[in-house]
């Protein structure tokens, strides 16, 4: 009996063995297949992949794998097919059957800013990995969604004089913006590409769990060869920001230096940007923005987990590629380890927004922020740089000096704090009038749930007095961007049938928060969609029911 469990035992082992050598040989074979390598493969880092090879490549996979699924999440402004790659150990093809699996789902995107390409190429190696090589374990414990190509139209403008100081490809990149010349990071709350519209709709339908978005910095110079943001607005649910900062990306970032040997560290620059500080000079090392119109910011707003990914552009091309594709292989082993506990913890984060809601505890929002340093000095790596030709358009490169770097203590301004806020209401309320379609459609799109009333209710509300409005001189993103202060006023009021009503007691109550202040620093009334109604003296047309009332109603249906 136990000569059979040696046998068996032995049996086992050489049939795992070969059952590797079977994975690895078969990860070969297709690596050195042309038809699934990437233009920068191909091209020895020189170009990077164009539109129609990014489709051709996900075609192949198709071909070789059954556990791979396209759709279409949307057009770009051009026409443009927007590919969603969805990887699965069991063919899955929709959003209810990616939910029943009770796996996480992890959502990475690319080429946002087309100019920064390595994220596009990082992620087709990486498919390539996962359906045929050593990555494909993941798919027992996770469902991966990739969006390799999301700045399409953007894509396609390659040209040798875009963005000519970063250190390759030598043939070109694309733009930063789409083609109505909107910045997709600064899209996510005002919505006005199609691109940024079908990619929140991807957002309300899949609910990723954990979203990673895939940049290249141009920024300072400094000794990391990527850096990472997480969610940085303090309304973010206090759980998911200490989950980031506590637990997550110090374990990603020592499995990054140990198995990689890539240093990465929280995303920043220095306050004069891209020089140097000068001997004795102190500085500190400042992040970025806590607006929500950054990816980053608005996914954490949602209550999902969310890394921004920022490749150094200094570094080459290749190398750039190469730790982007590291990145992500250690945010994927680590959710496939951790999977439970990140399904529990957005599931939380959920319950808990609705359930504060609820209650009838007094709810701060901030609407205004300001940057604050963590509470000790750090290390931060300082960098070398040499600067080095394009043979392709003669134009001087900035390369990164990868062995030369120096520690240097200063302050880490990686974190904010609200400088000031507002009590947020159990609802917000507005009368069926034209002038306010457009933020129903808005809100509707944000996957915000919105009622009707079907017959009159009398209530208490909070009126807000507009005292000043202050409209940008200079237009960002075609936008006149407007900041107004005022005063609440407690009144009594009956609000017609027809009327609107926005229940902060949903998993997107924050996000509505936000969008709905008078006050936010980056919600509707930033972006102009009340302009017709911002006058001195005048009552802004979103009331605050502060206290839960029951009231007929029923739910808005997107259009």
């Amino acid at each position: 009996m136990q000569r059979a469990k040696i046998a068996f035992g032995i049996s086992l082992f050489l049939l795992l063995a070969l059952n590797t050598k079977t994975i690895a040989q078969q990860s070969s074979d297709v690596k050195q297949d042309d038809k699934l390598r990437s233009r920068a493969e191909l091209t020895n880092y020189e170009e990077t992949t164009r539109y129609e090879e990014v489709l051709n490549f996900i075609g192949e996979l198709q071909k070789r794998s059954p556990l791979v699924r396209l759709e279409s999440f949307g057009k770009s402004e051009e026409g443009r097919m927007l590919p969603l790659m969805i990887l699965s150990d069991s063919p899955i093809s929709n959003p209810r059957d990616a939910r029943a699996t009770g796996k996480p789902i992890v959502f990475i995107m690319a080429n946002i800013h087309a100019g920064e390409v390595e994220g596009k190429e990082a992620t087709l190696h990486l498919s390539r990995r996962i359906l045929f090589g050593d990555l494909r374990p993941l798919l027992s414990k996770l469902i991966i969604l990739i969006a390799p190509i999301y700045n399409a139209d953007g894509n396609e403008k390659i040209n040798l004089n875009n963005r000519t100081a970063q250190n390759g490809p030598i043939g070109g990149v694309g733009v930063r913006e789409n083609s109505q010349g909107y910045d997709l990071n600064r899209d996510y709350m005002k919505l006005d590409s199609p691109e940024a519209q079908s990619l929140v709709n991807l957002f309300n339908r899949w609910d990723p769990h954990l979203t990673v978005d895939l940049h290249t910095t141009n920024g300072s110079y400094h000794g990391y060869h990527l850096t990472y943001s997480q969610p940085l607005n303090p309304n973010t649910n206090a759980s998911i920001l200490s989950y980031h900062r506590d637990k997550m990306l110090p374990a990603i970032t020592k499995a990054m230096l140990k198995d990689h040997r890539f240093r990465s560290y929280y995303y920043g620059n220095f306050p004069r940007f891209t020089n140097l500080p000068t001997p004795g000079e102190k500085t500190r090392w400042e992040a970025f923005t806590h607006q929500p119109r950054i990816g980053q910011n608005y996914y954490g707003l949602r209550n999902r987990l969310t890394i921004l990914s920022e490749a150094y552009s200094y570094l080459t091309f290749q190398r750039r590629v190469e730790v982007t594709e590291s990145f992500v292989e250690e945010i994927f082993k680590y959710a496939a380890a951790n999977a439970a506990e990140i399904y529990q913890l957005t599931k939380r984060a959920d319950e808990e927004t609705v359930r504060k809601f609820l209650s009838n505890e007094t709810i701060e929002q901030g609407v205004a922020f300001e940057m604050r340093p963590l509470p000790k000095p750090v290390d931060i790596l300082i960098g070398e740089v040499v600067k080095v030709k394009n043979p392709r358009n003669g134009k001087d490169m900035t390369a990164m000096v990868e062995d030369k770097f120096k520690p240097v203590r200063m302050d880490d301004y990686g974190i904010f704090a609200a400088t000031k806020s507002v009590t947020a209401p159990r609802a917000y309320i507005f009368k069926p009038e034209k002038g306010l379609q457009v933020v129903i459609e808005r809100l509707l799109q944000h996957g915000i749930a919105i009622e009707e009333l079907t017959a009159p209710l009398p209530a208490e509300v909070d009126v807000f007095t507009i005292g000043t409005v202050n409209r940008a001189q200079r237009p960002f993103q075609k936008h006149n961007e407007v900041k107004i202060t005022g005063q609440y006023k407690k009144e009594s009021m009956t609000f017609p049938a027809g009327t609107f009503i926005v229940r902060t007691a949903q998993p997107l109550g924050i996000l509505a928060c936000y969008l709905l202040e008078a006050e936010s620093d980056d919600g509707l009334v930033d972006w102009n969609f009340f302009d017709a109604y911002l006058e001195t003296g005048k009552t802004f047309p979103v009331y605050k029911l502060m206290q839960n009332v029951n009231a007929a109603s029923r739910l808005v249906e997107k259009n």
